[in-house]
């Protein structure tokens, strides 16, 4: 009897930590803010808001080959080297094959973010190059470039 009165004790406790840290993470994603499109139109417009990016890799990717069919994941990784927050205000690519991700809350001063793509190869055979356009509240230009090159073979 004491013995499944302790289980029934433990099993309580871990449950109740579990859902303390589900709670915790709900709290911590809602707590990210988001920005409406007349934030980031207005941030855009405002020399006040203007920021620094600095892209860690290369603005250019050659992913080499792959068979026709995969769906290839890309990612350039920058920092926010300015004194504002940045703003990714849309991300577009030059083709329908092309799928660009981009981060929906402000970029702090000194942290880290991502733009991702995603290139679906099917019906795509040969040589590729893609490019993704990244508009945000910088100085020195609005809309950066970003472009990948791969070829695609046969299945």
């Amino acid at each position: 009897m004491k013995f499944f009165l302790i289980l029934i004790a433990a099993a309580t406790t871990i449950i109740s930590c579990g859902s303390n840290e589900v709670n915790s993470a709900e709290n911590s994603v809602s707590a990210i803010k988001t920005v409406t499109d007349e934030e980031k139109s207005a941030s855009l417009e405002d020399e006040a808001n203007l920021t620094e990016i600095e892209w860690k890799d290369s603005t250019f990717q050659n992913l080499g080959k792959i068979k026709e069919g995969q769906i290839v994941e890309i990612a350039w990784n920058f920092k926010n080297v300015g004194t504002k927050p940045l703003i990714i205000a849309n991300t577009s690519a030059s083709c329908g094959c092309t799928v660009a991700e981009k981060p929906e809350a402000p970029i702090a001063v000194g942290k880290d973010g991502v733009i991702k793509a995603k290139f679906d190869s099917n019906g795509r055979q040969g040589s590729q190059r893609k490019d993704v356009y990244v508009v945000a509240n910088t100085s020195g230009g609005k809309e950066h470039h970003l472009s990948f090159m791969l070829e695609v073979e046969k299945k």
